[in-house]
């Protein structure tokens, strides 16, 4: 019996997705570099220090847009439900013992996505808008300097966050075994969808769910 596959992602949300990610390392190193000393290894990556330092804002801006573009894409899948509250609740239970009895169905993205998403969404605002405040080639003569070393701390906690969401979004792909495929093929079986997203695998077969 051939086996079934669902689409999940289209091809345009997977490139989006990719790219994001592409942009996410090359920002993040080009940021590490520039963080502290120990970190300046990372500029030789980018031609040198001044080169870091050219491009990571644009790769910053860059990362912002194409993320924009993917909100939009995704955004009405990850919006807040009741269940999203429950399925938070009975997340402890799942990870460390294995008990699912508290998970109630989910649909397209369960609530520890839709936390990746929206996570995501509030860094990745932060870092545009404090960054510009020190981006010395454009911005940085408009503010103060006060305002530019408040901006600093923000821009380094918001990058904090954003690397360990992204780090926990990572794990989550590879321990929810079938999930990549569904970023780099573009679909996922039956079986994966029916298990972990019950509401999104009906909508499916009932072929009224809206592609993201």
């Amino acid at each position: 019996m051939k086996k079934l596959y669902i689409e999940r992602h289209s091809s345009r949300m997977r490139g989006n997705h990719w790219a994001v990610a592409i942009l996410f390392f090359l920002a993040g190193l080009s940021g590490f570099a520039l963080f502290h000393p120990s970190l300046f290894f990372f500029t030789h990556l980018f031609g040198g220090p001044q080169w870091d330092r050219v491009l990571h804002p644009y790769l910053g801006v860059l990362m912002f847009l194409l993320f924009l573009a993917m909100f939009f894409l995704a955004v009405r899948s990850n919006v807040w439900r009741k269940e999203d509250s429950e399925w938070l609740e009975g997340a402890p239970g799942m990870v460390f013992h294995g008990d699912d009895s508290k998970i109630p169905p989910v649909g397209k993205f369960n609530a520890g996505q839709k936390l990746v998403f929206w996570l995501s969404a509030i860094c990745l605002v932060v870092l545009l808008l404090t960054g510009l405040t020190f981006w010395q080639a454009w911005f940085a003569a408009s503010f103060s300097i006060e305002l530019q070393r408040v901006a600093l701390v923000l821009h380094a906690i918001a990058a904090f966050v954003f690397v360990l969401t992204i780090l926990v979004h990572i794990y989550a792909a590879i321990w929810v075994k079938g999930t990549f495929r569904a970023m780099i093929r573009g679909n996922v079986s039956a079986g994966w969808a029916k298990h972990n997203h019950p509401k999104w695998y009906a909508e499916q077969m009932e072929g009224r769910a809206p592609k993201a």
